[in-house]
Order: C-alpha cells, then sequence, then structure tokens
C-alpha cells in the first residue's frame, strides 16, 4: 500500500450517469443537482471530504475546455488526494488529458486523482454509483500519485483502460499477464 494516511480529499463533480434523475414528465434523464452529499451521508464517510462542482453535464457533451475546467480544478485544490465523478462515456478521454496535463506539470502529477461513474444513475435501483464512489475513495488514499480510474472494483492506469460497450465494463486495453482468464478465442 502506497499511503494509509487519513489524507483530505477533494471530490469535484462534473456530471455524468451518476447525478442523473429521471424526469417523469419528459421521460428523459436530466441534471437537477448532485447527489454526492446524500452518498456520504449514507456511506457513514469519516475522512475529511471537500465537494465541488465544476458542472453537471453528460460526458458525451464533454468538450476539451470542459477537461480543462477539471485539470484546473485539480491543479488548484489544496488536497493531494481527489476523486472525479465523470461520465464513463468519455472518463477515458479526460484521464488521457488529465495525463498529458500531470506530464508537464509537475504539482499536478504529484496528487492522486481518481476518475469514477457509474452506468446506472445513483436513484435506479442496483445503481453502481455507491459502490464506485466509496471504492473510487478508498484507491485514491492508497494509490501512488498520479491519474488513475476506478470502476467495476478495478483500478486502472489512465492510459489502459476502455469501456467495453458490449459488457457494460471498463476493462484494460492490454491483456493482464497475471490474470486467470482464459483466451477463448478460436
Amino acid at each position: 500500500m502506497a499511503n494509509t494516511r487519513l489524507n483530505p480529499i477533494r471530490i469535484i463533480v462534473t456530471g455524468g450517469t451518476f447525478d442523473k434523475d429521471y424526469d417523469e414528465l419528459s421521460g428523459t434523464l436530466t441534471f437537477r443537482s448532485t447527489h454526492l452529499p446524500e452518498i456520504l451521508r449514507a456511506s457513514r464517510i469519516t475522512v475529511p471530504v471537500q465537494l465541488e462542482i465544476v458542472r453537471l453535464i453528460d460526458s458525451l457533451e464533454m468538450q476539451d475546455a470542459h477537461r480543462q475546467e477539471i485539470a484546473t480544478a485539480c491543479q488548484r485544490a489544496p488536497e493531494s488526494t481527489i476523486v472525479v465523478t465523470h461520465g464513463t462515456d468519455t472518463m477515458t478521454e479526460t484521464a488521457r488529458f488529465l495525463g498529458a496535463a500531470a506530464a508537464h506539470d509537475p504539482e499536478l502529477g504529484a496528487k492522486s486523482i481518481v476518475l469514477t461513474g457509474a452506468m446506472l444513475p445513483y436513484t435506479v435501483l442496483h445503481s453502481d454509483a455507491a459502490f464506485n464512489l466509496g471504492f473510487a475513495l478508498a484507491a485514491a488514499q492508497l494509490v501512488d500519485s498520479g491519474i488513475h480510474l476506478c470502476m467495476n472494483g478495478r483500478v486502472f492506469a489512465w492510459d489502459n483502460a476502455r469501456k467495453n460497450t458490449n459488457l457494460g465494463i471498463f476493462e484494460e486495453l492490454t491483456p493482464d499477464p497475471d490474470s486467470n482468464q482464459k483466451d477463448t478465442t478460436p
């Protein structure tokens, strides 16, 4: 384990499925506000946490200008441990953007930054949002400095993850040589 101290954590909220609500009048998923305070209360998180809402946006609408806002929020955060909630569709693009920014900014690169999201909104039964947030909060305190993604109970390097849209999970770009999974392709 790299770090077991109780460091304060900044959670940077950017929207994504994590924070969507079902609008029964329009039949669409929309943003009203973030669910993070409710999740943190229900989870009884005892780590000091600061919430910062950068924006509430669907990640398919995320542009590099938005990614720069996230990078700037991470750079100016006094905390060295940061969790970013993000939509899963473009989370890997934002991770790569932050990875490139960290390569040019040693102070940013010295922080432990973890991106996480949800495949189902927090308000939907059987959502993975609360688990992914809890896992990301734990991982952010334990991983080495740098940019990481936490999804499906796994930690990924910023440059070695992809969303498998056929399976609805995140996986490594390159196969894990230590994996017990067998290749079943003919």
